[in-house]
């Protein structure tokens, strides 16, 4: 098979895993608390990375690790998976899923505006544009379209979703290509991230055994939202003739997402959430393709 198919199907896997995503977390936090969901899924997510090293022969890049590389690591660890999932599933918690999905997902809008302070780059006007259309999408999908009020809508919850994407913003800054094994780094980069779970966890909550009903939903979303789609997707960007081909079918994720929630979790998709989505996704496109163009 030609590695453009190959790539192609990953990328198709890649999509129906985080497409469940929303709906998985909806479940897993039915059961717990968003920390001890952060606690099992980070364990879970590093064991199955390590297990990835192995299966792929690549024990010998982590043992060539050096100490320059594990400071970074326990920066991107810090970031991701603690800071960010820590906030993000607190905005899960409180927040209808597809609000938190929905606005965790101009992510890449944020990047671009971090992109002046931190990389002194300087943006078009046509990129200013990109970035007021994604907020008006931002502001429809927390208000459900009123504009003037948050309804019901935690605004706690809404400053979370929309902290959670500054945060990934940030770690794609600093997760510049740098020569690493990606997976050598993204294991790396949990460990340090379990570490700082764990003190999290003793020095607030405490540790605690989920119920058992929970377990298969902790596992899910260990596996399926974090490191083997994380592992699937690298590989996909790694095969591809272009980048830019494969990035661009992520944006239907989503909105699958939403039939997912509806389907599954019985959420009730408000249109303005729609419509929401449909800016901020537009907009990122629209970038994506000046980006090209220049």
């Amino acid at each position: 098979m030609h590695n453009q198919s190959k790539a192609y199907i990953l990328t198709v896997l890649v999509i129906i895993f985080w497409a469940t995503a929303a709906s998985a977390f909806k479940i897993a936090l039915s059961y717990v608390t968003p920390y001890t969901l952060l606690f099992y899924s980070t364990l879970f997510s590093t064991i199955s990375l390590f297990v990835i090293l192995c299966s792929q022969d690549k024990l010998e890049l982590l043992r060539k690790t050096d100490q320059k590389a594990l400071v970074k690591a326990a920066l991107l660890g810090f970031l991701n998976p603690f800071l960010y999932y820590v906030v993000l599933f607190k905005a899960y918690a409180i927040l209808p899923g597809q609000i938190a999905m929905s606005l965790n997902y101009g992510w890449p809008l944020v990047l671009t505006l971090l992109s002046v302070p931190i990389l002194k780059q300087q943006l078009s006007r046509s990129q200013l544009l990109a970035v007021l259309v994604s907020f008006v999408g931002a502001v429809i999908i927390a208000t459900r379209g009123e504009f003037t009020s948050f309804g019901d809508v935690s605004r706690l919850g809404v400053l979370l979703a929309a902290g959670s994407t500054l945060i990934w913003a940030t770690y794609w800054l600093f997760n510049a290509k740098d020569g690493l094994d990606p997976v050598v780094k993204l294991f790396t980069g949990f460990c340090f991230g379990f570490l700082f779970t764990t003190l999290f966890g003793l020095v607030t909550e405490g540790i605690s055994l989920p119920p058992a009903g929970a377990w298969l939903p902790l596992i899910y979303v260990s596996l399926f939202e974090m490191s083997i789609t994380f592992a699937l997707w690298l590989t996909a960007l790694q095969l591809t003739s272009s980048a830019a081909r494969i990035s661009n079918l992520i944006y239907v994720t989503p909105f699958f997402s939403l039939l997912i929630l509806h389907l599954v979790i019985g959420e009730k998709i408000y249109p303005a959430t729609f419509v929401g989505l449909l800016l901020i996704v537009g907009s990122i496109l629209f970038q994506g393709w000046l980006g090209r163009k220049g």
